[in-house]
């Protein structure tokens, strides 16, 4: 590839360039300037450092002998104040040894004097190149450590907390993980979260939902299998256990795997090596493996549709996600979390949620699980044709069937008469018709209570014809 070609398929850049002799300096900027690029020179370790705390720089070509001090000084400092500045050393003085100490603490590349100016010119178009990938590289992993760090697991309430320190203990060791909640509760995000978390989080992250699949299609998936092993077979195929080599397989549903296929499971799990359907060789592999499943696995050993054995296996801990029904306080977070994300996905100005709206959501059983209330708070957003989500945005199931809803989810224009009798009478069925402990809930005398019973007639009809 040519110079030119070189120079045309990167971005210009900032570039400070250090000598202690400036006339060099110079020399190596008019260079760089040439092809587009910005320079500024420094001929100390002092000015380069100024220039790079006020501009900044993509770049930093520098000597490595800069008067009576070290030119690795310089790297250090560039790097602290910018861990993707890139750095290229030039130096007439320089050793092996010293070339290597400074790779070693940062810099991407190292010429000598007298410096090619075109190779130069090409070096530094590679530090771009490599410095741009490794930003984007770090980008990428902040992206996935937001979406799947344990702060991506939303809940306030207590069963939340007490699972995401279960999370943190986990994660950093290689046990099989069982988790167990009701389809719809965030099973794979939990999962996704161990694994981003993991000493495993830089190889791949592979799922398979088993309940998917038929039995031979199931096998085939796990396992792989050789050119002609059955019908339709043309090619080779490696399963999930081989692609997830070196990281974390997800088995979803696991407690649907057909028994035949769970024997084969186990036989992996404990040999820590594949052998592909039609074939008699074994493939090692360094699988973390996560299970998940809705269904309840000891019942389904006692039904012999589940082998103990291989339920020991992969239950070595198990993280237990409580229905959202049960943990009502962590739903406004969740409603705030997916207002938001609705929001910037449909490009809406949505500022909130009146407290009428979220009461009803948070007192909404949920039959559909977390799935249901995203999709409902996605529904809200699009519709939405003011900046606060409101009562009738909201999804016409979940929606109340009075048009107006009030305080505690009485209509507008209800009485403090009509409010006072439901409150005593609700008071009553929670004490199993106890007066005395009627009276001390609401906190007024047994008389007075007595005497409203009889205004409000809630009387039972066997103590009326007592009467």
């Amino acid at each position: 590839m040519s110079d030119g070609n070189v120079e045309n398929t990167i971005d210009k850049a900032r570039i400070i360039v250090v000598d202690d002799q400036a006339a060099h300096a110079e020399i190596l900027s008019d260079a760089l300037e040439s092809v587009g690029h910005k320079c500024q020179v420094a001929t100390t370790i002092d000015e380069a450092r100024d220039l790079l705390r006020k501009d900044g720089a993509d770049i930093v070509v520098t000597d490595l002998v800069l008067g009576d001090r070290d030119g690795l000084d310089l790297i250090r400092e560039a790097q602290a104040i910018d861990p993707f500045i890139a750095v290229v050393v030039v130096t007439g003085h320089g050793t092996v040894e010293t070339a290597v100490e400074a790779m070693q603490l940062g810099a991407v590349d190292y010429l000598r004097k007298p410096v090619d100016l075109a190779g130069l010119r090409i070096r530094v178009n590679r530090a771009l190149e490599g410095a741009a990938l490794k930003k984007r590289a770090e980008e990428l992993e902040r992206t996935i450590d937001d979406r799947f760090g344990f702060e991506g697991i939303i809940g306030s309430s207590h069963a939340m907390h007490a699972i995401v320190q279960k999370l943190k203990q986990v994660a950093t060791t290689d046990a099989s993980v069982l988790i167990l909640g009701e389809s719809g509760t965030g099973k794979e995000l939990i999962a996704k979260a161990i694994h981003a978390n993991s000493r495993r989080k830089g190889n791949v992250f592979v799922p398979l939902n088993c309940a998917a699949l038929g039995e031979g299609v199931l096998e085939s998936e796990l396992f792989g299998h050789e050119r002609g092993a059955f019908t339709g077979a043309s090619s080779l195929r490696k399963g999930r256990f081989e692609h997830a080599d070196g990281g974390t397989l997800f088995l979803d549903e696991v407690g649907d795997i057909p028994t035949t296929v769970q024997v084969k499971l186990l036989r992996v799990l404990e040999e820590r090596e594949v052998v592909r359907m039609g074939s008699n060789d074994a493939v090692p592999t360094d699988v973390r493996l996560i299970c998940a499943t809705h269904r309840d696995l000891r019942q389904r050993i006692e039904e012999e549709k589940f082998r103990e054995d291989l339920f020991y296996r992969i239950n070595v801990v198990t993280i237990e996600i409580p229905p959202l029904r049960d943990r009502s306080v962590d739903i406004p977070l969740l409603v705030h979390h997916f207002l938001d994300e609705y929001s910037r996905v449909h490009d809406k100005s949505i500022e909130g949620i009146s407290r009428e709206a979220l009461r009803v959501l948070t007192t909404y059983s949920w039959p559909g699980k977390g799935r249901e209330l995203r999709n409902a708070i996605e529904n809200m957003v699009v519709t939405c044709l003011g900046t606060v989500l409101e009562l009738e945005d909201l999804p016409g199931h979940i929606r109340p069937q009075s048009s107006s809803i009030g305080v505690g989810g009485f209509p507008v224009g209800t009485t403090i008469q009509e409010l006072e009798r439901e409150l005593i009478r609700n008071t009553l069925e929670m004490v199993e018709g106890n007066r005395r402990k009627a009276a001390e809930a609401l906190g007024i005398g047994e008389r007075t209570l007595y005497r409203k019973i009889d205004e409000y007639g809630l009387r039972e009809p066997e103590e009326d014809s007592a009467k």
